[in-house]
């Protein structure tokens, strides 16, 4: 049996991680065993992802997709039945909401319904703020650094300049 952990004493001491332990806290309580419908996580590059969710019987207006605070919701709802009388029915129809959690900085890009697989293009898009950058070694806002004061030998100044 899986007891559920407080995570009160580490919120009162924390600044800016609520999203952590709210995500912590709902993987914990998603444990429920829902997998429908299954779903492939590709990996194209560094920077862009691709979701693959298997929709068979789905059409394109029976599919909702929302991107919402680092939060991917798809939605399926079927339509009413046009009447058909069934002696079997094996084909999955039942309502789905598959959520996925997307980090820092993922954006959708697209999304594709075909040959019965729902296709989610993701990419990564760091702003150059957030970019790391190489900082020159100097003066303050770019300057160079100052010249060193020149210092003044002391004997140079006690010789008498050389008759020209």
């Amino acid at each position: 049996m899986r007891t559920a952990f407080d995570f009160a004493p580490f919120r009162r001491s924390t600044v800016g991680f609520d999203r952590l332990f709210d995500m912590l806290e709902n993987s914990a309580q998603g444990g429920n065993g829902e997998n429908y419908p299954p779903f492939d996580l590709i990996k194209l590059d560094d920077n862009r992802y691709r979701i693959e969710i298997a929709v068979a019987g789905f059409k394109r207006g029976e599919i909702d997709i929302t991107s919402h605070q680092n939060q991917l919701i798809v939605r399926g709802q079927k339509a009413e039945d046009n009447g058909a009388n069934y002696v079997h029915r094996g084909i999955a129809t039942r309502s789905f909401e598959r959520r996925f959690a997307l980090a820092d900085h993922i954006q959708v890009t697209g999304a594709d319904l075909h040959d019965g697989m729902l296709s989610l293009d993701l990419v990564r898009e760091i702003p150059e703020a957030m970019k790391p950058r190489k900082i020159e070694i100097g003066g303050a806002a770019g300057q160079p650094a100052p010249a060193q004061p020149q210092t003044i030998d002391a004997k140079a100044e006690q010789r008498e300049p050389e008759p020209a």
